[in-house]
């Protein structure tokens, strides 16, 4: 499996990706209930408890959201895969689906440190591994239709490295700081932003 030797089209791969990622997403709405016949007080107290798990919710739709729109450009113009790229993937489709159990990390046990180590390295993972396909697409110019410009092929490696180091970081500093090191995160928003706009170049 692990060979460079086109192996065909990319189509059954994004399939794969689409749907392991939509029921990464789905196993993340499962947590979200409230018991049934609960009094009025006790109704609103279930809601309130519900805040970090709507906010845990929230957080990994955005990152899982998030890879799954750049894997798409990834391999928009990827016309064949070889067993090095599909290695890479199914390595980065078995930890996009493990994110589920840090997001209940987080929901249930925010306020230590260890849950938002486990969250911030299971997000460094998956990025690595976007980050490993995408090196390996641009050092293979015959399994993509159009070789994309060098400046376009940077920001976008340098999108990808930015999201892994803050991720990579947090986990130790998540140990020393505590868990409100995760506010860090938000640097990533401004980045992405700009980054974003210089790939898509002027309107």
């Amino acid at each position: 499996m692990w060979t460079s030797r086109p192996d065909g089209g990319p189509e059954r791969l994004v399939a794969l990706v689409d749907g392991v990622f939509a029921i990464a997403i789905t196993l993340l709405v499962l947590d979200l209930s409230v018991p049934r016949d609960l009094a009025p007080a006790a109704y609103r107290a279930a809601l309130r408890e519900l805040l970090p798990d709507f906010g845990a919710y929230a957080l990994s739709v955005a990152v899982l959201g998030s890879f799954w729109r750049d894997h798409r450009q990834i391999f928009q113009d990827v016309r064949e895969v070889d067993g090095q790229v599909i290695t890479v993937s199914v390595v980065g489709l078995g930890v996009a689906a493990l994110v589920p159990f840090p997001t209940r990390l987080i929901a249930e046990y925010g306020a230590q440190p260890v849950s938002v180590a486990v969250y911030a390295g299971a997000v460094a993972a998956l990025g690595a591994c976007h980050l490993g396909v995408a090196a390996l697409l641009m050092k293979r110019p015959w399994l993509r239709h159009d070789r994309p410009s060098e400046a376009a092929t940077a920001l976008y490696l340098l999108d990808s490295a930015t999201s892994v180091v803050v991720f990579v970081a947090t986990v130790p500093l998540a140990l020393v700081t505590g868990p409100s090191i995760m506010w860090l995160w938000l640097v990533l928003v401004p980045i992405k932003v700009y980054l974003g706009r210089r790939l898509q170049g002027p309107a």
